[in-house]
């Protein structure tokens, strides 16, 4: 089973003869250091498994940006509201580094219902895992507090503090920079 074949069991429960057809509509696609995947206002017709790289997800109001999501290896990279409702986008989609994707367009997103029977209820299963996970975070920004959300996502992925600007942590967690530089400076201390 290749890399590719791996990520689609992972997210979908798929298995034998399905992984293989289902990957053939994948293409490897590649996102050079602040490329844009998507701006606003453009319709996102792909969605992409990130193979390597780190992709920011983010809203830009002139006044300041919020970050939404910072991707790594095995995260999706696309705007679910163009790919399943064809509404233009309203975020940003940016490389931080040099980026791999396997990407699959949106007609061959829906040409996969026509070879595999099961693929609305995978669907379906899909997106309620997206929601899930956008709940549970939406869910951790009401109620734990700065320190807790330091804690989780340096349990998450440690690496990203090393690789990405610490403004960009701070708004995904929903803190100034300010008190993200305090937090880690106790933490330092422990």
């Amino acid at each position: 089973m290749n890399e590719l074949e791996e990520f689609i069991k992972d997210y979908w429960g798929l298995s034998g003869d399905d992984l293989a057809r289902i990957g053939s509509y994948f293409k490897q696609t590649a996102l050079k250091k602040n490329e844009f995947f998507l701006k606003p206002g453009k319709i996102c017709n792909t969605l992409s498994i990130q193979r390597s790289g780190i992709i920011r997800i983010y809203i830009s109001d002139n006044e300041q940006e919020i970050t939404q999501w910072i991707s790594v290896r095995g995260g999706f990279v696309s705007d679910l509201s163009g790919l399943i409702f064809d509404q233009p986008s309203r975020y940003y989609i940016q490389a931080l580094t040099d980026a791999e994707c396997y990407t699959i367009s949106h007609e061959d997103y829906v040409r996969i219902s026509h070879v595999i029977p099961q693929w609305h209820q995978l669907e379906k299963l899909f997106i309620a895992r997206c929601f899930l996970f956008m709940e549970e975070r939406i869910f951790s920004l009401l109620s734990m507090s700065t320190e807790q959300r330091y804690a989780w996502l340096f349990n998450h992925n440690p690496a990203l503090f090393n690789e990405v600007p610490l403004q960009y942590l701070a708004s995904m967690m929903g803190m100034t920079p300010e008190t993200l530089s305090r937090i880690r400076k106790k933490n330092a201390l422990r």
